[in-house]
């Protein structure tokens, strides 16, 4: 596990995974990406733009796209997870079908969300499903499009295993692409998921016409329930107030080309959430993830108020504009 990594394997084709495969193809690192849908791989192969989820960026031709995710994953030294949360386990189960030792081989996960069942973080699945193997998180303040035009971005890699952390930063680290580490794999996956739920609070701001004040009240309160839930769950606190907490908050909550945002602003201009998601190619994590917190905050009996507007925004058809109400209006209290 100390050698060189050489060659690399994406999983997912999404914005994010045909991102890393062409920044890491561009270092001239051998890449394969696999995608779900043979056919939409063979077009991409063909004209090498990923034009549904990337479009305008080139893939370099140092990127092979497989159909075969056997083929994808058996001759490298790197796996990149790059798969919607709520596609996670089926994608885990065929990895493991194919029979591939993965043990000589470093996994990162880019997938950020809780499952709703399980209430466990992503790398707590994929160990579930693929056992102890060398495994590394990747979260932070990272839009895809901006990270493949090579606009300055920054990002954590997590793992209890410093030296795997640092083994792989080696090889994304660019220019470009800044990356940090850290051992504190819960909080960096807490703070890429929770976000997203507070993203979804800022896009009903913007929804409703709020301003600036209303949108910063809403990132920094949910800063602290991020926290809060972290405390409880093994957590550093003083992982939120780094990338993969207030870093990517900022960015989500900001971005106009946020996709957790975007929901929720749809739904403050009066949308329903089923035609909101119908239009949608990418996944808004934050829509499946607030199951899952929402959980965790009556599991732990924690004050998560936000989040819990948020949910019956959602699945209780709570309106936008009383949820905001009634944020504003609950016992006053100390900061």
């Amino acid at each position: 596990m100390n050698e060189p990594i050489k060659k690399i394997a994406v999983i997912g084709d999404g914005a994010w995974g045909t991102t890393l495969a062409v920044l890491l193809g561009k270092k001239n690192f051998p890449v394969n990406l696999w995608g779900p849908f043979p056919k939409y791989v063979q077009r991409v192969s063909r004209n090498r733009y990923n034009s549904k989820f990337l479009p305008g960026i080139r893939i370099p031709a140092s990127v092979t796209l497989e159909e075969r995710l056997d083929r994808c994953i058996a001759e490298v030294d790197l796996i990149i997870f790059a798969v919607p949360s709520k596609f996670t386990p089926a994608i885990l189960k065929k990895i493991k079908a194919t029979k591939i030792n993965l043990k000589d081989k470093a996994f990162l996960s880019v997938t950020k969300g809780i499952d709703t069942t399980n209430l466990m973080r992503m790398s707590q699945i994929i160990e579930n499903e693929l056992g102890k193997i060398p495994l590394a998180v990747l979260s932070g303040p990272t839009i895809a499009i901006e990270v493949a035009k090579g606009i300055p971005s920054t990002a954590v890699i997590a793992s209890p295993n410093s030296k795997l952390a640092k083994r792989i930063q080696a090889v994304i680290n660019c220019e470009t692409f800044r990356i940090y580490t850290n051992t504190d794999i819960i909080g960096v996956e807490l703070g890429g998921s929770i976000k997203n739920i507070i993203a979804l609070a800022c896009g009903v701001c913007d929804g409703l016409g709020f301003g600036t004040n209303t949108k910063a009240a809403i990132l920094t309160r949910g800063l602290t329930e991020m926290a809060r839930l972290g405390k409880i769950l093994g957590a550093r606190n003083s992982t939120f107030a780094g990338l993969s907490g207030l870093g990517d908050l900022a960015t989500t909550c900001f971005s106009p080309q946020s996709r957790n945002r975007t929901v929720e602003e749809q739904l403050g201009k009066g949308k329903s959430l089923k035609e909101i998601m119908e239009k949608m190619e990418s996944v808004a994590e934050g829509v499946e993830t607030v199951k899952a917190v929402y959980k965790l905050a009556q599991k732990h009996k924690l004050s998560m108020p936000i989040t819990t507007e948020i949910y019956n925004i959602l699945y209780n058809r709570k309106t936008p504009a009383k949820a905001v109400a009634d944020l504003m209006t609950r016992k006053v209290k100390a900061e």
